[in-house]
C-alpha cells in the first residue's frame, strides 16, 4: 500500500468513526450538549491521531498492518460482530443515560477513567514497539517471530489485558454506569477470540508451543 494511499485510507477511519461514535452518543442524548460524549471524542480521537502520525513517519509497515480489518478466521468474524452489538448497545445506553438521568457518576471517577484510559493508550503504544507483528486481524504473518519479552513476558495477550480496561473506562468518562451493562459482555468475547487465536498461532507460527510453556498465562497473571 502507497503512503498516500495509507494516509487518505487513515483520515477516512477517523473521520467515519468520529461520525459514527457521534450518532451512538447525540442521537439517543437529544442534544449535541453532551459534554461526556465532547469529553470522550478529545480523548479517544486525539490520542489516535498523533499514534497515527507517529507510525506514518516512523513504522509505515505496522501502520498498515493496523489499517486492514480483512479478518480471514470465520470464528474471528463472529468476535467482531458481537463486539459490534456490544459497544452499540453500550454508547446508545450512554447517550439515553444522559437524556433520562438514570445515573450519576462521581467527578473523581471521570477523571480517573480518563487518565486511566489514557495510561492504557499508552501502554498499547508500548505494545506496537515491541511486537512489529501486532495487527488487527489474526493470521500468521511472513517472517512473523514469537516475542517473549516485556509485556509478553507476563501474559501471552498483553493487548486484550490492557483494552479490558480501556473498554471498560468508556461508559465512566461518559457519566454513565448504565453503559456498562453491555460490557460484561467483553470477557467472554475476549475468551472465544484469544481461543481461536491461539490454535491460529500454535499452528502456524514457529516456536509458539514453546512460548506457551514459558509464558502459561494468557489474559491475567496467576488467573487465566
Amino acid at each position: 500500500m502507497s503512503k498516500k494511499k495509507m494516509l487518505i485510507l487513515g483520515f477516512g477511519k477517523t473521520i467515519s468513526g468520529v461520525i459514527l461514535l457521534s450518532l451512538l452518543l447525540f442521537w439517543p442524548a437529544g442534544t449535541i450538549h453532551y459534554p461526556g460524549a465532547w469529553r470522550l471524542l478529545l480523548i479517544m480521537f486525539a490520542p489516535m491521531l498523533v499514534l497515527g502520525a507517529f507510525l506514518y513517519y516512523k513504522a509505515p509497515q505496522l501502520l498498515e498492518k493496523r489499517l486492514s480489518t480483512n479478518e480471514s478466521e470465520k470464528e474471528q468474524k463472529v468476535v467482531i460482530l458481537l463486539s459490534c452489538i456490544v459497544f452499540i448497545l453500550s454508547f446508545l445506553l450512554c447517550g439515553l443515560d444522559y437524556r433520562y438521568g438514570w445515573s450519576h457518576v462521581p467527578d473523581w471517577i471521570v477523571i480517573f477513567s480518563c487518565i486511566l484510559f489514557l495510561i492504557t493508550y499508552a501502554l498499547f503504544a508500548e505494545l506496537l514497539r515491541e511486537n512489529e507483528f501486532l495487527s488487527r486481524t489474526v493470521e500468521v504473518q511472513e517472517n512473523q517471530t514469537v516475542v517473549s519479552t516485556g509485556l509478553y513476558g507476563i501474559v501471552r495477550h498483553p493487548m486484550y489485558f490492557i483494552i479490558t480496561f480501556m473498554f471498560f473506562s468508556l461508559p465512566l468518562i461518559l457519566g454513565s454506569f448504565v453503559g456498562l451493562i453491555p460490557l460484561l459482555g467483553v470477557p467472554l468475547i475476549l475468551v472465544k477470540r484469544i481461543k481461536n487465536e491461539e490454535q491460529v498461532l500454535e499452528k502456524g507460527l514457529k516456536g509458539y508451543k514453546e512460548y506457551k510453556k514459558k509464558v502459561k498465562y494468557r489474559l491475567i497473571p496467576f488467573v487465566w
